[in-house]
């Protein structure tokens, strides 16, 4: 579990293909000092394991659903990453609940505004729509963000200052493919108003039947 707050921009220093899965490496100072074998590491919003720590750079694997539902298998080397570590349960929650398991990817729409704060307009994937409500929280590349607007199948979210310099959303441009994740809690809404896909969801009438 991951709270959205990058913590240290990495850079890629190389993505290998071996058969279905890629062995990506990640140049990384900050985080590398506590972290260990096994531990998780969510890159641009997507969590991986640590399988090899060198001094100048980690391992990580990525496997062909990662690869699927993701944007990292396009990454290049020298190319900056988003990098958290696993949320501590004794730590402040800073963003909002993040999973690190990437929903859908948008693309960028539109930036605008200069300076101190620019506003990134998303195409949302169609299914996703529904999770996402103005004033909500949605992980954009891994970083937490607030839902400025919620229309037409777009989100539009506010970068302020300190995330435009401490993150890769500043270098986002019209096109860019990003990692969508929705809030947790939304989803878990909607799966029980469905019923949990047995078709016995909750409405008005039902929760009238109960008592409500």
């Amino acid at each position: 579990m991951f709270t959205g707050i990058i913590e240290e921009l990495g850079v890629v220093a190389s993505l290998r293909r071996e058969g279905n899965v890629a062995r990506l490496a990640v140049r990384a100072e900050a985080v590398r000092g506590e972290l260990r074998i096994g531990d998780s590491l969510a890159v641009n919003g997507v969590c991986l394991t640590v399988e090899r720590i060198e001094p100048a750079q980690l391992w990580l694997s990525m496997m062909p659903e990662t690869l699927r539902r993701t944007t990292l298998g396009t990454l290049r080397p020298g190319a900056p990453v988003n990098l958290e570590r696993a949320l501590r349960l004794d730590s402040r929650l800073g963003g909002h609940l993040v999973a690190g398991h990437v929903d859908g990817i948008g693309a960028v729409q539109a930036v605008s505004g200069a300076g101190e704060e620019r506003v990134l307009t998303i195409r949302l994937p169609a299914d996703l729509a529904r999770f996402v409500a103005p004033k909500g929280s949605i992980a954009v590349d891994g970083v937490s963000l607030t839902v400025v607007a919620a229309e037409g199948g777009s989100v539009s979210v506010s970068l302020i200052r300190h995330t435009l310099a401490a993150t890769t959303l500043s270098l986002r441009a019209v096109g860019d493919p990003v990692n969508l994740e929705v809030d947790l809690i939304a989803r878990y809404l909607d799966r029980l108003l469905q019923g949990g896909g047995q078709g016995d969801g909750l409405s008005l009438a039902r929760m009238r039947e109960l008592g409500f």
